[in-house]
């Protein structure tokens, strides 16, 4: 019988992406315990073409401040800032 060489290619160092970077949370990295539903400038970063919020897999951000994000989000559409489409 012949033994399985096929190796796990999830954990081998060989495969991986060397253009590929970890990715962090944006208001970690700026130590903000508030996220200002009034700065739209930076809630735009975090909404898609489509006026969606993007999620946490593609922006980077921790799973605290995506859900203070989203809060953000719909707070600043409710208030007229953000548009629910485009």
């Amino acid at each position: 019988m012949r033994k399985n060489t096929k190796t796990n290619t999830r954990n081998t160092r060989n495969n991986k992406n060397p253009l590929s970077k970890k990715k962090y949370c944006y208001f970690c990295f700026k130590k903000a315990d508030y996220i200002d539903f009034k700065d739209t400038q930076i809630l735009q970063r975090f909404i898609s073409s489509y006026s969606k919020i993007v999620p946490k897999k593609r922006s980077g951000i921790c799973s605290k401040h995506q859900r203070k994000l989203s809060k953000a989000i719909k707070r600043a559409r409710f208030m007229g800032l953000l548009p629910y489409t485009k």
